[in-house]
């Protein structure tokens, strides 16, 4: 996971630099487009985006030395088992969703962003099982994925505008409701699955970048999602007895049309 989002803070950087580069060059005086496009007490538009979703895992005390026999280790075909590691490995989905932007001033927006958005997030499991007397070592995964509706209710503070750009700061809190039915997946599959609340809120911050063409806005978004809520529910087995708590992350870079 540590790799993963080391990658990812690469990325924000190399495009941070790009965007700052931009900024620079976008000093020079040129034609102005859209020049009483913030004027207006309203407006809508739509957003596409890629997240990487993932969990910070808090263990639960001592979860290495917890013995799970029979019914409690499922899909190991143990007789007895014990907890080496937990680790949540991010993946990547994407999301759409609907822009209402209210003016509250020259530099503070009201944003209410209605979305839709899907992803993967994978807890691995690494386990020492024993059967018969001798103890293997099992390397196993629970892929749990989402389909999340999400109500974000955003503020954003919005730099003084340079020529056909500005930048902005933006944050505020999301209400986000999984559609997926943790039951009806696991019935299809029979094999256990690490089920979580459907409901969850989440504290939102971000930095964007908007560029003014000549028939519309286009913005650049990053963002990072922290979960508020405990998510798991606990199933008395292996998958839930070693975790202690389970909060959910989503990064994401959007891209808006205004």
């Amino acid at each position: 996971m540590h790799h993963t989002l080391r990658k990812s803070l690469k990325g924000v950087i190399f495009l941070s630099v790009i965007l700052v580069a931009t900024q620079l060059w976008a000093q020079k005086p040129r034609p102005i487009n859209l020049p009483y496009y913030d004027d207006a007490p309203y407006h809508f538009g739509f957003v596409l985006g890629l997240n990487q979703m993932f969990f910070t895992v808090d263990h639960s005390h001592e979860f290495q030395y917890k013995t799970f026999i029979n019914d409690e280790s499922p899909d190991t075909n143990s007789e007895e088992a014990t907890l080496n590691s937990i680790e949540s490995n991010p993946n990547f989905g994407f999301a759409i969703g609907i822009v209402s932007n209210l003016r509250l001033g020259n530099y503070f927006d009201l944003r209410f962003i209605p979305s839709l958005s899907f992803g993967e997030r994978d807890l691995s499991y690494v386990i020492l099982a024993k059967r018969a007397g001798i103890t293997d070592t099992l390397s196993i995964t629970k892929p749990i994925q989402s389909t999340f509706i999400e109500f974000p209710l955003y503020v954003r503070y919005k730099s003084a505008r340079l020529n056909n750009m500005r930048s902005y700061l933006i944050g505020g809190v999301k209400y986000s409701l999984d559609l997926i039915s943790d039951a009806r997946r696991q019935a299809k599959t029979n094999e256990t699955i690490v089920k979580l609340n459907r409901n969850d809120f989440y504290l939102d911050l971000g930095v964007g970048f908007d560029f003014y063409t000549e028939y519309f806005k286009f913005g650049t978004e990053l963002k990072m999602s922290y979960g508020l809520r405990n998510l798991l529910r606990k199933e008395g087995n292996i998958y839930t007895e070693g975790i202690e708590s389970l909060h959910s992350k989503i990064f994401v870079i959007s891209f808006t049309f205004e």
